[in-house]
């Protein structure tokens, strides 16, 4: 159903629509959309439906205001993408035309931030789409410092609100908002981290908010003095009805425990539900050794972790068990990003090349195959293929989902870190450090 223009009057934010394209509507979301980081609030990043894969080819290119960090979203016929420039785009799928474009704020610049390596810093997390609200949620990061949810009508670019949405604890300035933002029931939900560096005093934390009115936000931060950023690309994985953060690195590397290193489950009013840290959760702290890298995993009743140790960890999606309660541990890769599971097989973002992981019936582990060691971005799978990005290279892989091997390849751009294609309308859109490409034969 198409919703109504919201007027709202805000300085010095501006709303355009390109005067070629046609007029814009918003829908439902349907099967083949794609509405939040990878797909779905499992962080499954698998779509159904995608034809077979065919010839790649760059369907068209579209040069935006500045870099895409976070995951293009796909809703009909449209393709919503944001910018380290404060601005969210509404493009034309078939086509790469603007269709509107929203600028929220003002970035901050990197001289004004104690460390960092964006600039300037925007809106870096991937957004969320409200089918029940017609509604596109944005976390921008404006000059001040100030960290805002802004809710956008969809169909006409509209900003309907915008609302304070900052850490609970720590320096301000101090946080990045890099995790992907989660919609579960009516609320959604924003996870904060460090700065490239880890400077100052932040400490993660998440906060949620309704996807409309002013009612007081919700906030969970991690039980450390400082650090324990929760930054993964992928935000939370939803499992039941609690959502499951990967914990960074905290202060604490001896002593007591300080709930940080480690897979959390949040119940929807961010109080915590259960826990999981490895044994070596002190030597990892002190070695930068974390789990919060990757965002967990669900692989059937199992739920698969990994981080920049390199040893994967399945644990029981129920039952976390605390400090050394998982079910198996394995080498497997040091992993930075977001999983897609298809299955029994988890394909891991791994810094030397993606792995493909099969988890047993009892929570064992074993890896499958290695893929090209340049393409460490996040996988997706769909249309018979894995896909992965050398964002460093700029380069599109389609791999075998069997063996790993490389079926075709596409040059779309330098990436950003982390980079994870959307698979939606029989393509691949790709975000890049100056736009979003879409590419063809998917």
């Amino acid at each position: 159903m198409r919703r109504g223009i919201r007027s709202v009057a805000v300085a010095a934010l501006t709303t355009a629509v390109a005067a070629t394209a046609p007029a814009p509507r918003a829908s439902a979301a349907a099967d083949g959309d794609w509405t939040t980081y990878h797909h779905d609030n499992a962080r499954s990043g698998v779509t159904a439906g995608l034809a077979p894969l065919g010839t790649l080819s760059r369907a068209w290119t579209a040069t935006l205001d500045g870099a895409v960090y976070g995951q293009p979203l796909a809703v009909g016929d449209r393709i919503f993408a944001a910018t380290e420039n404060d601005t969210v785009y509404a493009l034309d799928a078939s086509t790469g035309a603007v269709v509107w474009s929203t600028h929220v704020g003002t970035p901050v610049p990197r001289s004004s931030l104690p460390c960092g390596n964006i600039d300037p810093l925007g809106i870096t997390s991937t957004m969320v789409y409200d089918p029940a609200t017609g509604l596109l949620f944005a976390l921008a990061e404006r000059t001040g410092p100030e960290h805002v949810l802004v809710s956008i009508d969809a169909a006409t670019g509209q900003i309907s609100e915008q609302r304070t949405a900052e850490p609970p604890s720590g320096d301000v300035i101090a946080h990045q908002q890099r995790a992907a933002l989660n919609l579960l029931g009516d609320r959604v939900y924003i996870a904060y981290g460090g700065l490239a560096g880890d400077c100052a005093n932040y400490i993660g934390s998440v906060v949620s908010l309704p996807t409309t009115g002013t009612d007081a936000p919700d906030s969970y931060a991690v039980p450390t003095t400082r650090e324990g950023g929760i930054w993964a690309p992928g935000g939370a994985t939803v499992v039941g009805n609690n959502l499951l953060y990967a914990v960074g690195n905290g202060e604490s590397t001896s002593g007591a425990y300080d709930g940080s290193d480690s897979v959390l489950a949040l119940s929807p009013d961010l109080q915590l539900a259960d826990r999981f840290a490895p044994s070596t959760w002190a030597a990892d702290n002190a070695s930068d050794l974390d789990l919060g890298s990757m965002t967990p995993a669900l692989v059937g009743s199992y739920v698969y972790a990994d981080g920049k140790r390199g040893t994967a960890y399945t644990m029981r999606s129920g039952s976390l068990g605390g400090i050394g309660g998982q079910v198996a541990q394995a080498t497997v890769c040091r992993a930075y990003g977001g999983a897609a599971v298809d299955a029994d097989t988890v394909y891991v973002p791994c810094t030397d090349g993606p792995r493909a992981v099969r988890v047993d019936s009892a929570g064992g582990m074993q890896v499958l195959w290695r893929g090209p060691s340049t393409a460490k971005g996040s996988p997706v799978v769909g249309g018979g293929a894995v896909w992965v990005v050398d964002y460093d290279g700029g380069t599109l892989f389609a791999l075998d989902p069997a063996t790993g091997a490389v079926l075709q390849q596409i040059s779309v751009g330098v990436c950003p870190h982390f980079t994870s294609p959307t698979l939606a309308h029989d393509r691949a859109y790709v975000g890049t450090t100056t736009g979003v490409v879409a590419v063809a034969g998917a």
